[in-house]
């Protein structure tokens, strides 16, 4: 029993020091989106994005899930995307995208300090979700059917009102970073104490040797796989601190898991609005070896290797 609580206190230090640096970074850009929206900027910002998303066979409409969904999580862009009501298919291309590139000032701030560089983690978010998207454009089928803009006629919410929406969703927040960040936390110290950690590098080490990951992110590749890059970061900064997984590794790993992180949980988000789970998360792993691979032979290249 001591050894078990001597390892759970363990997790004590850092669970506090990423929970305070996830929520300095959170509430912040959680608040200044909700005044955007609240002086129309998010709605400025999405007839601009227009012409783009009509490349990619959505309707202009669709900007407005894609911004909230680039800028805030998955769950904002299915509440948009619910309210306006798309086809089969564009709902499709949305997921895709949204997928890949959600919540992007927060998990490129995780990508940074775990070895990327920040900007970078956003433009190849931001270009492989076009990506998908134009290609989903040209396999899915078309659909005939005309599907008409549900009429949005929300009652005029007062400021006050919606301000303590947020803070309400703050406090809730607050309270679900802090029990997920000292869960897994706890989690790790557990599993590398007790020898888990090396048993789960060797069973999933073939996965990751075909998409060109290195075997030592075993477990950072679970867990951002498993519940995603913002709650996977605690996990993550702690390796990397720890020289447990070298930074040119761990950025090896964030051109992965840029594209395919959550593939559990946020995939089955859509499925539940009735997205086919093939055509979201095939084309996320087949981009995903691309890019591993490409970036492992431009780091050679600049090496003098290849």
């Amino acid at each position: 029993m001591k050894r078990l609580f001597d390892t759970i206190k363990k997790a004590y230090k850092p669970s506090v020091k990423t929970i305070w640096w996830l929520l300095s970074l959170m509430i912040p850009v959680s608040f200044a989106v909700f005044v955007l929206n609240a002086l129309g900027v998010i709605g400025w910002l999405s007839q601009f994005a227009d012409p783009m998303v009509r490349m990619v066979g959505l309707r202009g409409e669709a900007a407005v899930a894609l911004i909230t969904g680039f800028l805030l999580n998955i769950y904002s862009a299915i509440a948009v995307m619910e309210s306006i009501g798309f086809s089969g298919r564009e709902n499709t291309i949305l997921a895709i995208m949204v997928l890949i590139a959600h919540n992007l000032i927060i998990e490129s701030a995780v990508q940074k300090k775990t070895g990327s560089n920040g900007i970078w983690m956003v433009v190849l978010r931001l270009t492989m979700a076009f990506v998908a998207a134009f290609l989903l454009n040209f396999i899915l089928p078309n659909e005939t059917e005309t599907h008409a803009l549900n009429a949005i006629n929300l009652p005029s919410v007062p400021f006050l009102s919606t301000l303590i929406i947020w803070l309400k969703a703050t406090l809730w927040l607050i309270l679900k970073v802090a029990l997920i960040v000292t869960g897994l936390n706890i989690l790790q110290q557990l599993m590398d104490e007790y020898g888990f950690t090396k048993w789960l590098s060797t069973l999933v080490s073939p996965i990751l040797q075909m998409f060109g990951l290195p075997v030592q992110a075993a477990f950072m590749w679970i867990i951002a796989n498993v519940i995603g890059l913002s709650w996977g970061s605690a996990i993550m900064i702690q390796y990397v601190e720890e020289k447990r997984i070298s930074r040119q590794e761990a950025d090896i790993l964030n051109h992965h898991i840029a594209i395919t992180h959550s593939l559990l949980e946020d995939t089955l988000l859509f499925v539940a609005i009735g997205v086919p789970v093939i055509w979201i998360t095939a084309p996320r792993l087949l981009l995903s070896f691309i890019v591993v691979w490409l970036y492992r032979a431009v780091l050679m290249w600049r090496a003098g290797r290849l």
